[in-house]
């Protein structure tokens, strides 16, 4: 029975005097501390769960719909929100913290190490997160790790477009290695590469990343794989039709593995002099994305000696049953060598705004893989 019948009977039943007046102010005042209650406009947190109803809970699952459906912001990101750069964008845009930030690599079967990885803020607005796999010794990766992230920030302070200033980056650095090995004629370096995968933040929404060799960056939206990179191998019609016109050939190894010139399993590379003017070339291709943080969940950067054991869907999928982005860089070049991988394995593992939502996706791995080597040399 509702309280405003309660307060009908109560003034019908009883006599108007001292007892029944004090009575009905008793009733009345809770009606009316119900209808300000009523009118006095709900605030909740970013984590508070509210009530269901049909337009904000269309699952009845507790949780509001996304900001970008209903203009308010999801409450599963848990991130503090980036106010210059929502202003700037128009939408909410969380925070990527580089504490959060996954790496591991693993020396894996080989007798050196020839992986670098770096993470950085490289500005107030841009992150900066790159992998290099050395071959023909370290020294290739060694000059990118110290100085590919000073060759951009020096670019970013003149060209605003992230994708020209990726491919002048990379151009300048091979130029200034040759440079560099110039001075040390007789050294074994002069025939180092690497291959360079770099991703730049902007803004914590705008995602450039800029790629040579066979180093992957793959982005995880809605549980699914999104590649933000293709590998540079002599399997690629565009890529061998240039080494062809340049002079060069492609030979098969043993393993079935296509290689430039016999030796180098990749077309293009920062280094690797010897094969330039057999169109091995330095110039990355790139690609620029606008993220979704109610919809990305992770960025991953790797190295061959993941990418050539597991596919970029199950990288992916592992990455997705994880707890935080450290143990997913763990877990991934662990399972890599435990597959049978003799290579370096190095992976960075970056994390936004819907990490942690996709944990449902499809935990099955396949175990038919190819357990060859993922040497780049024949």
């Amino acid at each position: 029975m509702s309280r405003v019948c309660l307060a009908r009977l109560a003034r019908c039943s009883r006599p108007h005097g001292h007892n029944s007046v004090f009575q009905m102010a008793l009733i009345q005042q809770p009606l009316q501390q119900n209808r300000q209650s009523q009118t006095r406009r709900q605030l909740h947190s970013p984590s508070e769960r509210r009530h269901s109803n049909t337009r904000f809970d269309p699952d009845s699952s507790g949780q509001p719909t996304t900001w970008d459906s209903f203009g308010i912001w999801d409450n599963r990101i848990d991130e503090p929100i980036l106010l210059p750069s929502s202003i700037r964008y128009g939408k909410p845009i969380p925070k990527v913290s580089l504490s959060k930030v996954g790496c591991a690599s693993l020396i894996g079967q080989r007798k050196e190490n020839e992986d670098r990885f770096q993470v950085s803020q490289m500005t107030d607005r841009i992150m900066y997160f790159a992998v290099f796999d050395g071959h023909g010794g370290p020294e290739a990766a060694d000059f990118c790790e110290k100085y590919m992230e000073t060759f951009i920030k020096d670019l970013v302070s003149e060209e605003e477009n992230l994708a020209t200033v990726l491919t002048k980056a990379f151009l300048e650095v091979d130029k200034a290695f040759a440079k560099h090995l110039h001075f040390f004629p007789n050294s074994p370096a002069t025939n180092a590469g690497t291959t360079a995968t770099v991703a730049l933040l902007r803004d914590g929404i705008e995602l450039v990343v800029g790629s040579v060799g066979d180093s992957r960056a793959m982005l995880c939206r809605r549980g699914k794989v999104l590649k933000l990179t293709d590998d540079h191998t002599p399997e690629r019609k565009d890529e061998k039709m240039r080494i062809k016109k340049s002079g060069g050939f492609i030979t098969w190894n043993s393993l079935g593995q296509p290689n430039v010139n016999g030796r180098l399993a990749m077309t293009r590379s920062i280094g690797d002099f010897d094969l330039k003017t057999m169109g091995v070339i330095a110039e990355p291709e790139t690609k620029a994305i606008s993220l979704h943080p109610v919809h990305d969940s992770f960025l991953a950067l790797t190295t061959d000696g993941i990418n050539f054991i597991m596919n970029s869907q199950e990288i992916c999928n592992v990455i997705n049953q994880c707890n935080d982005p450290k143990e997913a860089a763990q877990r991934i070049s662990e399972q890599a060598l435990q597959y049978g991988s003799e290579d370096n394995s190095t992976i960075i593992v970056v994390p936004f705004g819907a990490w942690g939502k996709h944990k449902s996706s499809d935990p099955s791995f396949s175990f038919s893989r190819s357990f060859v080597s993922s040497g780049r040399w024949a």
